[in-house]
């Protein structure tokens, strides 16, 4: 039989026989009924299936008897279909995010695809805040072909600062440098959603669907991701991946914390006080543009799986940093830095869209998870109506950016220091005149004095307003492929 040749044998699709074609050429299986054995050709109700997405394989008889040719071998591990495959797991349970599923999603809808699919695994079940990430840089992790989250974006973050801070302490990299080259970490993390928001999973998969997610899990899908580190004054603060959100979003955060009592009705609560209060703040942006992203985010081009722009972005980013390596020109120095002062309402930094299943769209529709850069949106002190309709946009597809007090910029680096600055942070309130000329303190002010915001990093407050923001290209991979595109995308592209 030649090597092209389709393998043929036969099994039962919902109790219906059906002949079976094995196409190593398409690496396709397909099938279609039959009504005996070696009986007819594939027609137009024939099914097909990548061998890539086959979870198992068994082998039965059928009334004692077996094709006499091209017949299944019994195959002892299922993952022997690709290489990328993982067979051991780490997994994370966190008991008490969301509305407390955590334990029971998995048991019931993803250990048993994992048992099908021949994939072992330890599950640690956290008493505590920190636990996940605490083990991760204690345990022996290179027995584990990936870590498994099961919980919200908290336990997702946890278990992000958990193995890259044990890469980088492996690799002997200091993460409190801001100009630190990280590492990226070998392990991939998979996210089986259980908390409230789950923004993480809905951005990079498109659905907040716990089996779905196993199955990127068990196929050993692999999308590489963005990660932020924030520092200030040369101390690692934390790494950030979908939102940094000072004014409105840190606002909200901050006093979501004190209303815990309330449950999940803690951030509607929040976030009505919020807008209803109104405050702006007064600070500097300095950032440096991505000018080595081919995408831009109001081009209307959403990351999808197989994105092009985060894999010609990363390309190009890497000729910038051999450039720099080399010594041919040091990037940084020959891009300007650009500098905006001003009153806010809210400054937010997204790594990616930031979808979820209340605003589908996200804070950022066509930010990318691989690109190397970060969207930085603006925006201005405006009237309470006007920020209503820009809120209201990211319920709806009308373009968010359009209008005059919204500013959006893809930045691989950026930098904040508030008008009312700490004592502590007096040097750097120096070093950013000297770089980027007078702040915004040293104009005269525009409106009354009026305290900082915090920064909400991923659902956590930060303890300093002041920050310094680099975006460390794909550090880290999932258990996912990116949102496929629907028909209608395809069709509109």
């Amino acid at each position: 039989m030649g090597a092209e040749e389709p393998l043929r044998s036969e099994l039962w699709v919902k109790r219906q026989r059906c002949a079976v074609s094995l196409d190593p050429a398409r690496a396709l299986l397909r099938w279609w009924p039959s009504p005996g054995p070696g009986a007819g050709a594939p027609g137009a109700d024939a099914c097909s299936v990548p061998i890539s997405e086959i979870i198992t394989v068994e082998e039965t008889d059928t009334h004692g008897k077996r094709s006499g040719s091209g017949k299944w071998q019994k195959m002892e591990k299922p993952f022997a279909f690709t290489a990328s495959r993982p067979k051991h797991l780490l997994v994370f349970i966190n008991p008490f995010g969301g509305k407390g599923q955590g334990k029971r999603i998995y048991e019931r809808k993803v250990a048993p695809l994992f048992t099908l699919a021949s994939i072992t695994t330890e599950i640690i079940v956290t008493e505590r805040a920190n636990q996940a990430k605490e083990s991760l840089y204690e345990i022996n992790i290179d027995k584990y072909d990936g870590i498994v989250c099961v919980g919200g974006d908290g336990m997702f973050s946890e278990v992000l600062h958990g193995l890259v801070g044990r890469t980088q302490r492996n690799a002997g990299v200091d993460q409190n440098q801001p100009r630190a080259a990280l590492v990226p970490s070998p392990l991939r993390i998979g996210i089986i959603p259980a908390g409230s928001t789950d923004c993480v999973c809905f951005s990079t998969v498109g659905t907040n669907d716990a089996e779905t997610s196993a199955l990127h899990i068990i196929v050993g899908d692999s999308l590489p991701m963005d990660v932020s580190s924030v520092h200030h004054n040369s101390t690692l603060l934390r790494y950030s991946v979908s939102l940094l959100g000072y004014g409105f979003y840190g606002d909200i955060i901050k006093d979501s914390e004190k209303k815990r009592w309330m449950g999940l009705i803690r951030y509607d609560f929040s976030g009505l006080k919020t807008f209803l209060s109104h405050h702006c703040y007064e600070g500097t942006v300095s950032f440096l543009p991505a000018r080595h992203t081919v995408g831009s985010p109001r081009d209307r081009k959403p990351c999808r799986a197989g994105c092009f722009v985060c894999r010609q972005s990363k390309q190009q980013l890497e000729e910038e940093q051999k450039k720099s390596l080399y010594g041919l020109e040091n990037t940084e120095e020959v891009e300007e830095w650009k500098v905006v002062c001003g009153k806010f309402l809210a400054i937010n930094a997204t790594n990616m869209s930031c979808a979820c299943p209340r605003s589908p769209q996200g804070l950022s529709p066509a930010a990318h998870l691989g690109d190397g850069s970060s969207d930085l949106i603006l925006i201005r002190k405006c009237s309470r109506f006007n920020f209503l309709r820009f809120l209201v946009r990211h319920t709806n597809q009308y373009d968010q950016f359009d209008f005059a007090f919204v500013e959006v910029y893809r930045v691989k680096k950026f930098q904040f220091l508030p008008e009312h600055v700490e004592e502590e942070d007096s040097d750097l309130k120096e070093r950013g005149k000297m770089r980027f000329g007078p702040v915004c303190s040293d104009t005269p002010p525009c409106c009354g004095a009026a305290s900082n915001s915090s920064w909400n990093c991923d659902g956590e407050t930060l303890s300093s307003p002041s920050i310094e923001v680099r975006v460390h290209c794909q550090l880290v991979r999932l258990f996912a492929r990116g949102i496929e595109e629907s028909p209608k995308e395809e069709r509109d592209s």
